[in-house]
């Protein structure tokens, strides 16, 4: 699919993109992208092959700018992801994707914007900010999932909960790295260091950075506060823990000396008196232990 740059990207195709020589968006698949690029007489030093895409970075290279994007999906923020590559020069942007994602893409933003792309770095811009568009909704989804689990864990409801938390701390770290890689690309786009943009055309690679830097923030707040809610989680744990820790120890405490009473008087040594009639002696002196131990308890305020 081919649209030639202009304030509504207008399809167009190949043919009168190399006779009328107009600046144009190329979206493509790794297979024709060779004959493209062929037609267009550009040499970009790579092999593109998409699948070993995994990373979002930008590199200057002698007749273009060649740069990958590793987006992963919302609805499985840790399943495959979507793997693009890109390729700008004077006149075009050139899109290389064996998936719908980025038709998808560019037809919402001939759907939303008035301003679709009168300069490639409009163009660009809206793009990227497409893409990331419907991030912060499913980080505040994230967020509302770590309040309802800090309710639950202040409520004692935390059964399960460490197993609910740790997936979305795997999302998180996952999305904080992608919106890192992602601040750094455009970052690199902004400081134009081959010329490849028009100056006054920057100001659009600094907002689309401003915007995953902020994403990028965000995620390090949720972090932080799935921390603090495991944390939670982790001292009403505890807490559990000690309370049956100490149960054991006052049922330990209470038969420690009927132990010691028992074994003192299951001796049997012959010059011993309560050989004979000691057993209702033994069981009223074992009734007597256990309940000066449980008014100690009591008075300790342990019981």
């Amino acid at each position: 699919m081919i649209y030639q740059l202009g304030s509504q990207l207008q399809k167009t195709d190949l043919e009168t993109v190399l006779t009328n020589d107009v600046s144009a968006v190329i979206i493509t698949t790794e297979r024709d992208c060779p004959h493209i690029l062929d037609a267009l007489n550009i040499h970009a030093e790579t092999d593109l092959t998409l699948r070993e895409i995994f990373f979002c970075k930008v590199e200057s290279q002698q007749d273009c700018l060649y740069g990958t994007l590793a987006i992963p999906p919302l609805l499985d923020v840790l399943g495959k992801r979507y793997q693009i590559a890109y390729i700008v020069t004077a006149r075009y942007v050139i899109l290389i994707d064996n998936s719908e994602f980025t038709l998808r893409l560019v037809k919402r933003i001939r759907t939303k914007k008035v301003h679709q792309g009168e300069t490639r770095e409009r163009f660009l811009y809206n793009f990227i900010a497409e893409f990331i568009s419907r991030d912060a909704l499913l980080l505040e989804s994230y967020e509302r999932s770590l309040m309802e689990m800090e309710d639950e864990a202040s409520r004692g409801l935390s059964d399960h909960l460490q197993g609910r938390l740790q997936p979305i701390r795997k999302h998180l770290l996952t999305l904080r790295s992608y919106y890192d890689q992602l601040t750094d690309m455009i970052r690199e786009l902004e400081d134009n260091e081959d010329r490849y943009f028009a100056r006054k055309q920057l100001k659009y690679f600094g907002t689309a950075a401003d915007r995953a830097d902020r994403l990028k923030d965000r995620t390090d707040y949720l972090l932080e506060y799935a921390r603090q809610v495991r944390d939670v989680y982790q001292t009403l744990v505890d807490a559990k823990q000690n309370e049956n820790m100490k149960f054991l120890t006052i049922i330990s405490t209470i038969f420690f000396p009927l132990t010691l009473i028992t074994g003192w008087y299951g001796m049997n040594f012959e010059n011993m008196p309560e050989l004979e009639s000691g057993y209702p002696v033994i069981i009223l002196i074992s009734v007597t232990v256990v309940l000066i131990c449980l008014l100690i308890f009591k008075k300790k305020k342990i019981l």
